[in-house]
């Protein structure tokens, strides 16, 4: 328990020393990490290459076990009737007959020892793909601490009283900015950062491409290659839309959203109608960043999880802005408490800030219908 005769600066000392202990932390199982990263890639690569070579070992196998028993056959021939030969052809039969034996005990020999490769290297990236993850996990988590140590911790200590009082408040302002960094960092992971790696992967291999097949294949591969780099683009630029639409501030609320639906109606299949009713204007730049993520929220609710196949959205100014989205999917339940119910709970203290209200109307195999109140005066008041 920290007292009053306690000296803050011996409390800044403390401080600065466990921040620098754990930053530098960080900074080792990060490297741990990107070397384990970096040793999977190369051994993702050589795992390829052992597998064409493990085939083609196979292949000239094949093709020298058939020449094998051939020449065996020739020299069971031979020597079943060796008065019908001559010494030369004797001689030749069995050369060529242990020549083609070596050959092909060598050869099996070969395709074990890559073989036993394959197999070493196959279980050594299992070990280090879970290095990674291991590593991965340990950087997110100690990020946490370093926040709440450098950052919110410092600024809130001079406003909160209570040292329960100081966690709990840090640690609720951390724990929802890290949840969004990790999202934007999983899709960031998955998306284009998968993709680049891959364009890397590809770029070694159009340079061996070229020297064993010619241009033209060289060519082709180079084709896939920027369908990658374009796919990898369009995903960078969605996960950039989804962190805030630029065409919110350009263009306003209403074709942002009726951009937004579009492009989710294409991506999903679903067919989502939107209606703008009353007279539309522009409103206070906070007031529509909150609606255009209740409208967000609201409609990837339904399609993730009520399976619809119609989504209606209408949005109608008037001196209350209404903000109706109703789905014909499998609906559910109101009087049952939901787990996880967390979008729920944003959209609750995201009206509850602009003073508005909110109407949820489910039932199972009937639908959802959500009804949105906000009033427009006082938000444009305070503009």
């Amino acid at each position: 328990m920290i007292t009053k005769t306690m000296d803050p600066k011996s409390i800044d000392t403390i401080l600065n020393k466990t921040i620098a202990t754990v930053a530098e932390s960080k900074e080792q199982i990060f490297e741990i990490g990107e070397q384990s990263r970096q040793e999977f890639e190369k051994l993702t690569m050589e795992l390829k290459e052992i597998q064409e070579r493990v085939l083609d070992v196979i292949q000239s196998g094949d093709a020298l076990d058939t020449k094998t028993r051939y020449a065996r056959s020739r020299l069971a021939e031979v020597s079943k009737h060796f008065e019908k030969y001559g010494e030369e052809e004797i001689k030749t039969a069995y050369e060529t007959a242990s020549h083609f034996q070596i050959e092909l005990i060598s050869l099996r020999q070969k395709e074990t020892a890559l073989r036993d490769r394959r197999d070493d290297i196959e279980r050594r990236l299992l070990s280090l793909k879970e290095t990674v993850e291991r590593a991965e996990r340990l950087v997110s988590q100690i990020s946490v601490v370093l926040n709440y140590l450098d950052g919110d911790l410092r600024q809130v200590g001079d406003y909160i009283k209570s040292a329960k009082e100081k966690q709990e408040f840090g640690l609720q302002i951390i724990e929802a900015q890290e949840d969004e960094r990790a999202r934007v960092s999983r899709e960031i992971h998955d998306g284009p950062a998968q993709m680049l790696a891959n364009v890397l992967l590809r770029s070694e291999l159009i340079e061996k491409i070229y020297m064993q097949q010619g241009v033209n294949q060289a060519h082709q591969e180079l084709k896939d290659l920027r369908k990658m780099v374009r796919e990898a683009l369009a995903e960078v630029r969605r996960i950039i839309y989804d962190l805030r639409p630029m065409a919110l501030d350009d263009l306003g609320l209403t074709p942002t959203l009726e951009k937004y639906v579009r492009t989710l109606a294409q991506s999903t299949g679903i067919h989502i109608d939107m209606k703008v009713l009353g007279n539309e204007r522009r409103l206070p730049s906070k007031m529509e960043v909150a609606v255009y993520r209740l409208v967000q929220e609201s409609v990837q609710n339904a399609c993730k999880h009520a399976n619809p196949t119609e989504i209606q959205v209408k949005v109608e100014f008037k001196d209350t802005l209404s903000i109706l989205v109703r789905d014909n999917g499998r609906g559910f339940d109101t009087s049952q408490e939901r787990e996880h119910s967390f979008g729920i709970v944003g959209m609750k203290e995201r009206i509850e800030i602009l003073e508005g209200n909110m109407m949820i109307d489910s039932k199972e195999g009937k639908g959802t219908l959500i009804l949105i109140q906000i009033p427009i005066n006082k938000q444009e008041a305070v503009r």
